[in-house]
């Protein structure tokens, strides 16, 4: 019971949220001291993933009657695998677009499939079991046995869609990323285009240039010259390209690239109207970002400023009222 009593005194709770803001707020002023550059392990994982790819290509050319060394994708056989496998949770938690947010998330293979139904079966079970030990033994904040029951039931609903909510929040961020530098890397691969470079030599230079802005157009650029090299059609990698950003400015891009490839257009022209537009999405979509400030300052000027404003204007007037009051 005194463990219990511990848990649930208001003074502890103050403290252990005292302690966790102080330690994220540490932590936040500190992560950027700390945060070592990643573009360069990215883009080596990226050219070995190339080269492997080459190997491969090369055992299954040299192996062609053997259908088992006639694949280059991989394989998964760790934990995460041999559960799904056994309980079917890829036929039980069906998701016909998991390839697709896991792609626009950075998570390729087909590892990251097996640890999303994984965890898309685990989380319910951990949070209710969770809410159901704190509501039950721990506090149960006057609540009846049927409303404890409910936030089992949420708690069972919010776990199921915690790995969506987490996918969508990676892919957001990263989509972010890739749309801010996206503009420059076009601009960057006029220039070389137009200086008479081929078009995976220009992309992969853009690429090594745009790696300070943006890591993840890097290697998705990397990625764009490894699939061009070894698909069978170039229209699948621009095509691939468009699926992992989801951004409507860069499947304007692929297909104008795939257009120009196949209708002879020239490129340098695609690629600057492209340029362009991509450019004013960035320049609207930072209009639309300043119009919507006002309305998102409204209520933090209603809690902090307007108090501050009030002690100091109205501060000096009722000390010299009281003072007045004192002497009568």
């Amino acid at each position: 019971m005194s463990l219990v009593n511990t848990l649930t005194d208001p003074d502890n709770i103050l403290t252990a949220f005292v302690a966790a803001v102080s330690f994220a707020t540490i932590v936040t002023l500190v992560s950027p001291m700390l945060r070592s550059d990643k573009l360069e392990g990215r883009l080596k994982s990226v050219a070995n993933r190339r080269e492997e790819l080459r190997k491969r290509n090369r055992e299954a050319l040299s192996k062609k009657g053997q259908a088992q060394n006639s694949t280059l994708r991989h394989t998964d056989t760790g934990l995460y695998k041999n559960v799904v496998d056994r309980l079917q949770l890829s036929k039980l938690l069906e998701d016909p677009k998991v390839v697709d947010k896991l792609a626009q998330a950075g998570f390729r293979g087909p590892r990251p499939i097996s640890t999303f139904y994984f965890f898309r079966f685990v989380m319910p079970f951990v949070f209710a079991i969770l809410v159901a030990f704190y509501l039950f033994v721990v506090n149960d904040f006057g609540l009846q046995t049927m409303q404890k029951f409910s936030a089992c039931v949420a708690a069972l609903l919010i776990g199921y869609y915690a790995p969506n909510i987490y996918i969508s929040n990676i892919a957001t961020k990263r989509r972010e990323s890739i749309v801010a530098a996206f503009p420059d890397s076009l601009d960057l691969l006029l220039i070389c285009v137009e200086s008479g470079m081929s078009i995976e030599a220009a992309i992969m230079k853009v690429s090594q240039e745009v790696g300070g802005t943006s890591i993840e157009l890097a290697e998705e650029l990397s990625l764009l010259t490894a699939e061009l090299s070894y698909l069978p059609e170039r229209r699948m990698a621009y095509e691939g390209l468009a699926k992992r950003t989801n951004h409507p400015g860069i499947k304007s891009v692929a297909t104008a690239m795939i257009q120009a490839e196949r209708y002879g257009t020239p490129l340098g022209s695609a690629l600057r109207v492209m340029a362009k537009e991509n450019r004013e999405l960035r320049l609207s979509a930072a209009e639309k970002k300043a119009a919507a400030l006002p309305a998102k300052l409204t209520v933090p000027m209603i809690l902090f400023f307007l108090p501050v404003l009030f002690v100091v204007i109205l501060g000096p007037a009722i000390i010299k009222v009281q003072d007045i009051m004192a002497k009568q």
